[in-house]
């Protein structure tokens, strides 16, 4: 790789996805460098199918469309968290695994961030309300009109948030430590 390769700043097509079983949010962003433009973001609307397998049908659909609209390089999800009901968090794996399911079908690398990271990310507290992440938002993606639903601005969320960490992976357990810090990096030891 040349000089001029590694000071060409990166560009990248981001999918945020907040998962749902009722309205699922998704936000598409264009990054390049430290720069980000706002591309889509909106919701897909999922009361209206009765059966859960038909929600998953359209979850798939729906994503695979994005897909191939924007073809990211990324998709960003949010994790789910537990609540009090068992089954509503069956549920909300089920629509991001077919989320998931429909990037893995093109080979699009996945990362899963947890709710506070993002809002951490977004607002610098990881306590925000929706209000105050879709507020920020509005803020740095220059968004003239908040939509009524902010799942759209949760997955805007979720891709800015990538955006930021730069796809370093965000699960436990994974750090190699001082000794390959060191072995990666022998100028920096003294």
């Amino acid at each position: 790789m040349s000089n001029l390769d590694k000071s060409k700043p990166k560009e990248k097509i981001i999918l945020g996805i907040d998962p749902g079983t009722n309205i699922m949010g998704y936000g598409v962003i264009h990054t390049l460098g430290q720069k980000v433009t706002l591309l889509q973001f909106g919701v897909i609307h999922l009361k209206k199918y009765t059966g859960h397998e038909l929600k998953l049908k359209k979850i798939f659909e729906r994503i695979s469309g994005l897909i191939e609209e924007f073809e990211p390089d990324n998709v960003a999800l949010e994790a789910p968290f537990y609540g009090q009901n068992v089954q509503s968090m069956l549920k909300l794996g089920r629509a991001q695994g077919v989320a998931m399911a429909a990037a893995l079908a093109r080979e699009i690398p996945i990362t899963e961030y947890a709710p506070k990271k993002v809002k951490q990310s977004v607002t610098g507290n990881g306590n925000a309300s929706k209000e105050q992440v879709a507020e920020m938002l509005k803020t740095l993606l220059q968004i003239k009109e908040l939509p009524k639903l902010l799942d759209a601005t949760d997955a805007l969320a979720v891709a800015l948030c990538h955006h930021y960490h730069d796809g370093r992976l965000q699960s436990k357990g994974n750090a190699k430590g001082w000794k390959s810090f060191l072995i990666d990096n022998p100028d920096r030891l003294i």
